[in-house]
């Protein structure tokens, strides 16, 4: 009985880094990995590509399909029941690592028929009306957005306070002698968007160092997976979306919680973001998690939103 491990990445500016980190979690033995070639876009069906088509070819009855997420091999409700009526008359199973569709068994058949189960098409139908399959891409096609804009050198996020127009009078007064301080408060901005506008000046003045706090270490904490579930589905920054990529998930019963590592800033921010679920219109479980996420936070020594 073989392992098989499929990845797949849409763009060629991401890597394989965060599924490499799930399916290694999961302890997978003697693994065989298919990876599709860099660029291999969720809209073209799983049964279209190429790696997928090997991994299909190799297996045999009995062996196992391992991905780290649902996205990794499918983009919605009819590739899901394509894919698993194949697998299921070549009698392979389906693991999934993490994500919404990672607690259920997505090949069970009947113990006498043999068929696929009417209550599996059933539920994979309804989580992907629920939206679980679709935050999951969603997830996907922000961070391919975030990579393919890196490669055209935008670094994304908030533009800068400080505009083109405004940089050079900044950096004339700095230059000048004009203080931080004095600077932020002609143009009507933080000190901290000064300070970026004339980073590359400031080593060369020692004696505005002393404004420059000191940077941030990341800290981790444990993010409720319903809390992670709604940021996920949420618009966010770069960094905000950066650090619930980077999160490692850890199985809780019937839940799970995100182990998330970023400087406490970005974990203020994020709670910040989490202010619907406090409302009295959400679910109670959902509230209760924002809650213990906010605890979690306020551990970290400075008020929370």
């Amino acid at each position: 009985m073989a392992n098989l491990v499929y990845k797949r990445v849409s763009t060629d500016q991401q890597s394989t880094a965060r599924q490499n980190l799930v399916l290694d979690e999961a302890g997978i033995e003697d693994p065989v990995v298919f990876e599709e070639d860099p660029g291999t876009s969720s809209r073209l069906h799983a049964l279209q590509r190429s790696k997928f088509s090997e991994l299909l070819t190799y297996a045999r009855p009995g062996d196992t399909v391992h991905i780290s997420e649902m996205f990794r091999l499918v983009r919605g409700t009819g590739h899901i029941l394509d894919v698993l009526d194949v697998l299921h008359r070549d009698r392979l199973a389906l693991r999934i690592h993490d994500g919404a569709f990672s607690a259920m068994d997505l090949t069970a058949r009947h113990p006498r028929t043999g068929e696929l189960l009417s209550t599996v098409k059933f539920m994979v139908q309804t989580l992907a009306a629920a939206g679980e399959l679709q935050r999951d891409l969603q997830r996907e096609l922000t961070y391919d957005g975030l990579r393919a804009a890196e490669a055209k050198g935008s670094k994304g996020g908030r533009r800068p306070a400080v505009t083109a127009a405004k940089a050079a009078a900044v950096r004339a007064g700095y230059l000048g002698g004009q203080s931080i301080a004095s600077l932020a408060r002609d143009h009507h901005v933080s000190r901290g968007a000064i300070r970026t506008a004339v980073a590359d000046l400031m080593p060369e003045h020692t004696d505005d160092r002393q404004d420059t706090p000191a940077p941030e270490t990341a800290v981790t904490l444990d993010m409720p997976g319903k809390v992670a579930d709604f940021l996920r589905a949420a618009e966010l920054e770069p960094a905000e979306r950066a650090a619930l990529d980077q999160g490692v998930t850890v199985r809780r019963g019937q839940g799970y919680t995100l182990r998330v590592p970023a400087v406490p800033s970005v974990h203020r921010q994020l709670l910040g973001r989490c202010q619907p679920l406090d409302a009295p219109s959400a679910i109670p479980a959902q509230r209760k998690a924002r809650r213990e996420y906010e605890n979690r936070v306020s551990t970290l020594g400075t008020e929370t939103p």
